[in-house]
């Protein structure tokens, strides 16, 4: 049974003919008695008695009518508000981050977002590593680097770079590499790999592309930490560059390899779907890209690349 057709009898009914409820629906008025005896069919029994001038409810008809008519209501009027909460920014976004997101984006600038949209509340899942986006009902995650789920859609909103760095502490007790490859004989700060697999930098230098395996005894998994371990002489880090500002200006750490850098990492929004994405979902996207571009935080992509159509994960690797 087509639940739309009971819709429709509960507005001929309404409209009291057939004519005038094919009017207020924009279709014939012979769709709508070809659709009401389908219905009749469907239920076995007669809803309806016709004549040229009115229509008559059977028992059954009317039986039908009053136990339909609230539900239909019920479903047109959550459908009604369903399309408002669509248009409006509204509603409950939950957010899987980076584990020291807060470490460099303003608090601050998220009052403001908060204020300006008094009807959205905002819940932070900030950790490393993957999420399971489905079951912890997370509307969109901020990830960077390389998006390896293939279920999750992945647009990119920005770019970073990442610099080589270490203490003038370590680099005096350990020497200064020359070359990417020096890298291999040094302490690295790396974040940690399941069952201790190998950590592989990737370098873009005047010769192109170069991947050092690299190790170390110190092994950390967010960024703020790998700085604050360089700053104490731990090893070698490479960290995005926004974090290094006042470290490098006040000598508490020093470039290392100036002439390479891990360039272009790009910073993404990932969805579990690229459809019927909430308007307040992609209102606090746009606010959160803006916010990093104006931090600093990140560059902006080429409208082109942001023009795009937003790619499965596999797409993006």
């Amino acid at each position: 049974m087509d639940l739309n057709d009971v819709a429709l009898f509960v507005q001929v009914i309404r409209a009291g003919s057939l004519a005038e409820a094919g009017r207020r629906l924009g279709i014939p008025a012979s769709t709508c008695s070809r659709r009401i005896q389908q219905l009749e069919r469907n239920l076995g029994v007669r809803l309806m008695q016709r004549s040229t001038r009115r229509l008559a409810l059977t028992g059954a008809g009317q039986d039908f009518f009053q136990r339909c008519a609230e539900q239909v209501d019920a479903l047109a009027e959550s459908a009604r508000k369903m399309l408002d909460a669509g248009e409006s920014v509204c509603g409950r976004i939950r957010v899987a981050a980076p584990a020291d997101f807060f470490h460099w984006f303003p608090l601050e600038r998220i009052a403001q977002f908060l204020a300006k949209y008094p009807n959205v509340s905002l819940e932070f899942e900030p950790r490393d590593g993957s999420t399971d986006m489905l079951s912890e009902n997370i509307d969109v995650a901020i990830r960077t680097g390389q998006v390896d789920e293939p279920t999750l859609v992945a647009r990119p909103f920005g770019a970073t770079q990442k610099k080589l760095v270490a203490s003038s502490s370590y680099l005096r007790a350990r020497g200064i590499p020359l070359s990417p490859a020096d890298l291999v004989s040094h302490d690295c700060i790396v974040s940690p790999r399941p069952n201790g697999a190998r950590v592989v930098w990737r370098l873009d230098g005047p010769y192109g592309l170069e991947q050092i395996p690299v190790k170390g005894r110190f092994h950390v998994s967010t960024s703020h930490a790998q700085l604050g371990a360089a700053v104490a002489g731990l090893g070698i880090a490479l960290l995005p560059t926004f974090m290094l500002e006042c470290s490098l200006r006040t000598g508490k750490l020093c470039e290392v390899l100036p002439g390479y850098a891990y360039r272009d990492v790009r910073v993404y929004f990932t969805y579990l779907t690229r459809r019927h994405i909430p308007r307040a979902v992609s209102a606090f996207a746009e606010f959160v890209r803006t916010v990093m571009i104006e931090e600093q935080l990140i560059d902006a992509l080429p409208t082109a690349a942001r023009a795009g159509e937003m790619k499965a994960a596999s797409d993006v690797l």
